[in-house]
């Protein structure tokens, strides 16, 4: 054998040993990667113990809020009932403090009225208390009296305590006895009323 056909075998068989030495790397590296990939997958995957630990720590968080939500619940309902209370108790307090100034002053007519001589002054302090107390509940509240002579009769507004028969083509009031009040449209009081009634044929 030549020389050069030494040579040459000898490059072709350190080729094919390099060759197989790569491919060995590779499959070693490649089962390497997958056994190390497999081993992060099982140390990723918590146990069953770690599970339940997870879950019983949800439990208690959400058990803590359900907790805080019901006495939040319950604190609320507490300052409604409180504040329902109150809104009963005083619902009046305003009313009562614009009245005081006609008790006042029928305090001081009362007063007024034992040494006095003329009894048409006193008779003209008590109109005017009158028409002044009148005024505030018209203005300020929207209690509005009604019920006159001559109005037709309304079985919805008024009550009729007596009737009798006249010229009447229309049940007619002829007489009030007590003026009805209204709050806006809800009726306070039934203005209590004498009723003419047509005349029977």
């Amino acid at each position: 054998m030549s020389e050069e056909n030494q040579n040459a075998e000898a490059a072709e068989n350190q080729t094919e040993e390099t060759v197989d030495s790569t491919e060995t790397k590779e499959s070693t590296d490649s089962t390497g990667s997958a056994e190390n990939n497999e081993n992060q997958e099982q140390q990723k995957e918590p146990t069953d113990a770690e599970k339940i630990a997870a879950l019983e720590k949800e439990n208690a968080e959400l058990k803590d809020q359900l907790l805080r939500r019901a006495a939040d619940f319950d604190n609320y309902r507490k300052r409604m009932l409180k504040e329902k209370q109150d809104t009963f108790d005083y619902a009046n307090a305003n009313l009562l403090g614009d009245l005081l100034e006609s008790l006042d002053n029928f305090d001081r007519t009362v007063e007024a009225s034992k040494n006095a001589t003329d009894a048409k002054s006193i008779a003209d302090g008590i109109k005017m208390i009158n028409k002044n107390l009148v005024k505030m509940l018209e203005d300020k509240y929207n209690l509005v009296s009604y019920g006159k002579p001559g109005d037709a009769f309304n079985p919805d507004e008024h009550e009729a305590l007596r009737s009798e028969e006249g010229k009447v083509k229309e049940p007619e009031i002829k007489e009030v006895y007590l003026k009805g009040y209204k709050l806006k449209e809800k009726i306070i009081r039934h203005a209590k009323v004498l009723v003419t009634m047509p005349v029977s044929e």
